[in-house]
């Protein structure tokens, strides 16, 4: 216990001399990097300074962390941002913010997982929103981003505005914009402009399919020489 005490301490003592590291002043963007930034919300923690530094280690703070780059455990009780890079495992009671920047790892909420920019790795919420995501999505209501790859579940609706590339698995739809490769499964509705792959649902609708079929209750391939067909469609 004794020992347990002496490392934390030292931790803190650690992060409150961090202006050791100080590269630059307050105009010109972070002031430097520290290994441990501790307290209650950014600004008010060791060290001191809204998104002021840089953190390759631990941020953990009771309410809320703000840094700009973020390398490591990111702990924030409510909400956890970063302003250009996270590379690690982030976990905000609410919601996950990647304000810019690329995010590697795996992010974990009751809430929101946000990111300007592409995501690989792990993310597990209430809602995904994002640029662009690969790897493994889990979402209580629904995901939304330009281009997927991997695997998604989510309770209602998984959403991509142009491309996804894996499995989709979704309660109620699956909608991709552009083109669906893989298997696009949900209760009710599926949906894509060009079809390769399956979709399994109560309706499946896709305007051009050059490989793949569809299994469901009414399956629309609009440029099929049969449009409509109940139980199976395909490419013919």
């Amino acid at each position: 216990m004794n020992r347990t005490i002496k490392i934390g301490i030292a931790a803190l003592a650690l992060a409150a001399t961090a202006p050791a590291f100080a590269q630059g002043n307050e105009d010109e963007g972070p002031v430097g990097w520290t290994p441990v930034a501790i307290g209650l919300a950014t600004p008010v923690q060791l060290p001191w300074g809204l998104n002021r530094w840089d953190v390759y280690g631990l941020d953990l703070n009771l309410f809320y962390s703000d840094a700009p780059k973020m390398y490591g455990l990111d702990v924030g009780g409510l909400a956890a941002l970063t302003r250009t890079k996270m590379y690690g495992l982030q976990v905000g009671g609410l919601a996950n913010v990647a304000l810019e920047g690329p995010v590697r790892g795996a992010r974990v909420t009751l809430g929101l997982n946000y990111a300007k920019d592409d995501v690989r790795g792990f993310e597990a919420g209430l809602v995904g929103f994002r640029d662009s995501f690969h790897g493994l999505d889990v979402n209580f209501l629904a995901s939304f981003q330009r281009a997927e790859c991997g695997c998604q579940i989510s309770g209602l609706a998984n959403v991509a505005t142009e491309e996804s590339y894996g499995l989709n698995v979704a309660g109620l739809t699956n909608l991709s914009s552009g083109k669906a490769y893989g298997l696009q499964l949900a209760c009710i509705f599926n949906y894509t402009e060009e079809l390769h792959g399956a979709q399994i649902g109560l309706v499946n609708y896709t305007t051009h399919c050059p490989s793949g079929f569809q299994i469901g209750l009414v399956n629309i391939i609009m440029q099929n020489q049969i449009k409509v067909l109940p139980f199976v469609n395909g490419y013919f």
